[in-house]
């Protein structure tokens, strides 16, 4: 146990020292898509700003000043309160520069790493043997847009909580199950498109035991709870309970508008002009990547399906519906890198070489998406 533990804290912290390693080196040598629109400390660092960029400074305004809400104008109050309330704590225990902040953003979501893909171990083992159990960690670990767990973003914390509520649910520890649900529903809008899981899952768990139904019901009713505090929040400053998703809509994010019709016209452009589209179209190119992880995870709902059942591939379907029905390709990529599901069947694939081709293509695509993101290309 000890040994299977430092195997996997060691090949999480790998992982992260080479990203460093690699936005580092793709800061000082390419030059930056944007000019910055902040900066971790006073002025300028080729090192330290390449843990933040995009929404970062949004969680940054949150930790250091609250929330503010200005009526019909963008609101930080789109961005959900857990990580930011972390970031705030963590930091101000090496003081109150903004680098403080931002170094104790670093050190959640590195620490959130760690145990996510701890986690991600554990529930592996119930449906697979050690070897395929580490595999799923692996491919986790180097997913594309896996880089996100190392830098100022909730897709760590978020990922850590989500394995924790799962794996609750799955073992009967309905109380761990609830809470870890809760505060997922805290840190993530999508944090609830986890219940219809968990409550299949609370079903098969509890079935013919009336002891234990009460207690799933119990942890159920527990899970949305972070996300009905942060409303309540909300109705207090703004006067509406969903202004969070209001203010979502103001960035020209609008999960729910079933736009599918854009997908369309981007699968005839790749098929039909695929030159003159990459090469023309300012875009195309991180739309493709983005594209890529979607329909690689939806590809992969069915087999999910057959071999773990339905309550994952409902997660996966539930969760990837939020970016499909903007009709917008940004941000696919971070929901799916959360899709733990995906990476349990991967791991499933018993072909050596599926596994080499899997490890090689998803390296080169996430040093690739690190670099994009760190020379401030619209990756996020």
């Amino acid at each position: 146990m000890a040994g299977r533990v430092a195997r996997i804290v060691a090949l999480a912290v790998a992982v992260r020292l080479l990203s460093v390693g690699i936005g580092f080196l793709a800061n000082v040598t390419f030059p930056l898509y944007q000019p910055e629109q902040f900066t971790v400390g006073q002025q300028s660092d080729a090192f330290w700003d390449t843990f933040a960029r995009y929404d970062s400074g949004w969680y940054y305004s949150i930790a250091r000043n609250g929330y503010r809400y200005v009526e019909g104008e963008r609101n930080n109050l789109a961005f959900f309160p857990l990580y930011p309330m972390l970031m705030r704590h963590v930091g101000r225990l090496f003081g109150t520069r903004a680098f403080d902040y931002y170094l104790g953003g670093i050190i959640v979501s590195w620490l959130a790493f760690i145990v996510a893909m701890l986690l991600l171990h554990r529930l592996a083992l119930l449906d697979l043997s050690e070897p395929d159990a580490d595999r799923s960690v692996v491919y986790a670990a180097i997913f594309p847009f896996a880089f996100f767990y190392g830098v100022v973003y909730t897709e760590s914390l978020f990922l850590m909580l989500t394995l924790a509520a799962f794996n609750g649910f799955r073992t009967k520890r309905w109380i761990v199950g609830g809470l870890a649900g809760a505060l997922a529903t805290a840190t993530r809008a999508n944090g609830v498109l986890m219940w219809p899981a968990l409550a299949w899952i609370a079903w098969r768990e509890s079935r013919g035991q009336p002891s234990q139904r009460w207690r799933a019901a119990l942890a159920l009713l527990a899970v949305p709870v972070g996300l009905i505090v942060f409303e309540v929040y909300v109705y207090t400053v703004a006067g509406s309970w969903l202004e969070w998703y209001a203010s979502l809509k103001r960035w020209g994010y609008e999960p729910g508008a079933n736009q599918f019709a854009v997908f369309g016209g981007f699968v005839r452009a790749v098929v039909t002009r695929p030159y003159a589209y990459l090469s023309g179209e300012h875009a195309a190119p991180y739309d493709l990547l983005n594209a890529g992880a979607g329909i690689m995870a939806l590809m992969a709902v069915p087999f999910v399906w057959h071999r773990f059942g339905a309550a994952y591939a409902v997660f996966m379907l539930a969760n990837l519906y939020v970016p499909f029905s903007t009709g917008q390709f940004e941000g696919i990529g971070r929901y799916c890198a959360v899709l733990f599901p995906m990476f349990l069947w991967l791991a499933t694939l018993a072909s050596p070489m599926a596994h080499y081709t899997l490890v090689a293509g998803f390296a080169m695509f996430y040093a690739l998406c690190l670099a994009l993101f760190v020379n401030i290309h619209p990756i996020f």
